[in-house]
């Protein structure tokens, strides 16, 4: 048997291809949308993508379980679990709690494991080359290393009323008598890592097993006293804020995502011709530079999302598809990065994507307003704007700022003053540029705090040594 972990660094998401080395044949759970990787691993190993499945309707983004399907010719396999109102409306097979998929020798059973959402499956493995018990799990967003999935997200992103009561209550349930029935052995394989907005304490470890949870994850104590109100308080406290997106993705996930296809490789355009467009507003220039290099000058009217491993989960903050129609073209060091962009972004269901440019030459520039820490007091601003977490605010904070995170940010505008400057920061000053960024193409006056929080606190150390 053959079991790969493919995993997204941007949004700490994991997939998994398990394999019937004896018969070729394969399944993949919880597919991205950029499906080349699933493709070319089954083909490294000699297999056939013969299936395809998912734990749930998917919050933190969008679903390639049609998509690979659509590559591949595999089946498609999905929850029919959770009641009326959580019935995917797509064509599939639906699963329900035993229901299995036969791969060769392996036999991977559905487990209904409710609580972070109501449909929510695991997938239970069986290797019959080597025994006729169970020994991996995959449990998607229910269990993670250290940590369990957050069951308040329908109420934050999806629009519930006080749901996440009822979802605590049936992850205590699927914990007790799904999960703690199994053998210690039994190796589990989780949806998301560290870092991840679907629990607040998840280990960065790849997998763990069931004794290990057990005996060392929060929530073992809970249930080794089967103490419900005082795992449903400790779980509800402290989560951290859910992007907006989320949202959009629980719907999209639900519906079905579009199939794209074979892709065409991005093209670089022409500088004049972009100018142009610019100009009439017809597309939306993405400025993937650091933010101490967009603060030196930058596209006008651009938005700021850094290449790297957070493309997917910052461009999701500032761009809306529903609403934001424009195609983007990115600043790219060439077609390959431009292309590995866009895989990200199709992950949260941005797809319009007109190509790239390498170069800023000969395209309008203007330079981001700044302001230093020791010139906050006297400026007179008609918000402070903190950008960071909920939690990252508890924990310390500029005096009388207002915190709004920037993954929510651009869908709840209605907080903001609606005339006067903005000032804004976050931690390090990363977040605070895209969000920034996304404020000022709105038509908002915005001034980015130089150094953000940890500035200022360099700042007001600086004072309290001198004083």
């Amino acid at each position: 048997m053959l079991i790969e972990r493919i995993y997204d660094e941007d949004l700490a998401q994991a997939s998994y291809l398990i394999g019937c080395q004896a018969n070729g044949e394969a399944l993949v759970v919880d597919a991205r949308r950029d499906v080349g990787v699933y493709r070319s691993l089954a083909a490294a190993n000699g297999m056939k993508i013969v299936a395809v499945t998912e734990t749930h309707i998917h919050a933190d983004f969008l679903s390639g379980t049609r998509e690979l399907a659509a590559a591949t010719g595999a089946a498609v396999y999905v929850s029919g679990e959770g009641g009326s109102d959580w019935q995917y409306a797509f064509d599939g097979e639906r699963l329900h709690d035993g229901d299995t998929i036969t791969l060769g020798n392996i036999t991977v059973k559905a487990v209904h494991t409710p609580g972070h959402t109501p449909e929510h499956l695991s997938f239970l493995i069986t290797d019959g080359a080597f025994s006729d018990q169970p020994g991996y799990l995959i449990t998607g967003d229910f269990v993670f290393s250290g940590d369990v999935g957050r069951p308040d997200l329908l109420d934050e992103a999806a629009g519930g009323i006080d749901t996440r009561f009822d979802g605590a209550k049936q992850l205590f349930a699927s914990l007790r008598d799904k999960f703690l029935t199994l053998p210690d052995y039994v190796q589990v394989h989780p949806g998301h890592g560290a870092g991840s907005a679907c629990g607040k304490a998840l280990g960065a470890i790849p997998s763990s097993t069931v004794g290990y949870e057990r005996l060392y994850a929060w929530w073992g104590r809970f249930l080794a006293a089967n103490d419900e109100a005082g795992f449903i308080a400790e779980l509800l406290e402290g989560q951290p804020d859910a992007h907006a997106y989320f949202g959009r993705m629980k719907h999209e996930n639900r519906l079905g995502p579009a199939v794209l296809g074979e892709r065409t490789p991005l093209a670089e355009l022409d500088a004049a011709a972009l100018a142009e467009d610019l100009a009439a507003n017809t597309v939306t220039f993405v400025d993937t530079r650091p933010n101490a290099e967009v603060h030196q000058g930058t596209i006008t009217g651009s938005l700021n999302v850094p290449a790297g491993k957070s493309v997917a989960s910052f461009g999701a903050w500032v761009v809306n598809p529903a609403t934001d129609t424009n195609p983007l073209v990115l600043l790219a060091a060439g077609q390959e990065q431009a292309q590995e962009m866009w895989d990200h972004l199709i992950r949260v269901g941005i797809d319009k994507v007109a190509g790239y440019v390498t170069t800023l030459d000969g395209l309008p520039m203007s330079t981001p307003k700044l302001i230093r820490p020791a010139e906050l007091e006297g400026f007179g601003a008609a918000m402070v704007l903190d950008v960071r977490n909920r939690t990252e605010h508890t924990a310390g904070h500029i005096p009388g700022s207002h915190q709004l995170s920037g993954g929510r940010l651009m869908w709840h505008l209605d907080q903001l003053p609606a005339e006067g400057t903005i000032v804004t920061y976050c931690e390090s000053g990363v977040r605070n540029s895209v969000a920034a960024s996304a404020l000022r193409r709105a038509g908002y006056d915005v001034v980015e705090l130089d150094g953000s929080y940890a500035g200022w606190k360099a700042y007001q150390r600086s004072l309290a040594s001198a004083g």
